[in-house]
């Protein structure tokens, strides 16, 4: 169910947080879960997954992450400022040290020309104040899209795990 390689990329984040002490959380959109998805089907998974939250609608993203309404209204659900507040709102509403947000178009439809299908924004958030984003403009369908999404999500986890 879930590609060999990103089981692998989740397997080798989930025992880097296991060594050092840090706890997981997923803030996700147009994944839908995907991440928190690749993290759990690895037995042993619970000593470092804190909880995920799929967030597909912008009451959901402020309900559950924190991210303030006005965001949605001055840059849109799918934008960097978004991406931030989901990761660091996934920190802030756990007990986890690290943090992903993930909002994007995953298609096939929802793309305009300023936010072309496969346009996604990703952050990740560590507990100390750290936040990395990426934007991204992937290629292919809605699955292709959403694979990669999660597998750019957990590199950008490994890299905080590993500071």
């Amino acid at each position: 169910m879930i590609p060999d390689d990103i089981s692998k990329n989740a397997e080798h984040l989930l025992d880097t947080c296991r060594r050092a002490g840090l706890k997981l959380a997923t803030v996700e959109s147009c994944t839908g879960g995907l991440v928190a998805a690749a993290l759990t089907a690895i037995a042993g998974s619970s000593d470092v997954v804190d909880r995920g939250f799929v967030t597909y609608t912008n009451q959901a993203k402020t309900d559950l992450a924190g991210v303030p309404e006005n965001l949605f209204e001055s840059v849109g659900a799918v934008s960097e400022d978004v991406a931030r507040a989901m990761a660091e709102g996934g920190v802030r509403n756990s007990h986890a040290d690290i943090a992903v947000g993930i909002t994007g178009v995953a298609g096939p439809g929802g793309g305009s020309d300023e936010k072309p299908v496969g346009l996604v924004h990703i952050a990740a958030c560590r507990d100390n104040g750290e936040t990395l984003h990426e934007r991204n403009v992937f290629p292919g369908d809605r699955q292709e899209v959403r694979l990669a999404s999660v597998r750019k999500a957990l590199a950008m986890m490994q890299s905080l795990a590993e500071k």
